[in-house]
């Protein structure tokens, strides 16, 4: 995937759905999803540890078919074994994107997402991504 690739999909997402979002506030899903906020994304948290709770005054969810707004992008900070399952979730709800955080690498996983017909961006961050392609507001 080339930077114009990854520019398009950051300027057509609106809402975004972050699996895996911590409270603690020095974890990356912490950090990336108030970036995210900060950016104007709509940013709905995935945990069922915290699910019920708000998180950066967002209602946390247990999992993506409990979201009931359309998904544009499924951010995934989890352990890349269990993401094939949370490709099969993110194809379930129609979300467009899937994306895989930095160190989260799974090549399953993105095939069967890319074969739904989701765009599939794999080790990267969007908080690094963002600025390092002018596109911060």
């Amino acid at each position: 995937m080339n930077d114009q690739d990854i520019a398009n999909i950051l300027g057509k997402v609106e809402t975004i759905a972050l699996v895996g979002a911590s409270e603690k506030t020095d974890r990356p899903s912490y950090k990336v999803m108030k970036y995210l906020l900060d950016q104007g994304y709509t940013v709905i948290p995935v945990s069922p540890r915290l699910a019920g709770k708000t998180l950066l005054n967002q209602p946390v969810v247990s999992q993506l078919s409990e979201i009931k707004q359309p998904i544009d992008m499924v951010d995934v900070f989890r352990n890349a074994d269990v993401v094939y399952g949370v490709a099969q979730e993110a194809i379930a709800i129609g979300a467009k994107v899937l994306w895989l955080q930095q160190g989260v690498i799974n090549e399953e996983a993105k095939l069967l997402a890319e074969n739904a017909g989701l765009n599939v961006v794999m080790d990267r961050c969007p908080k690094i991504e963002i600025p390092r392609l002018g596109l911060e507001k």
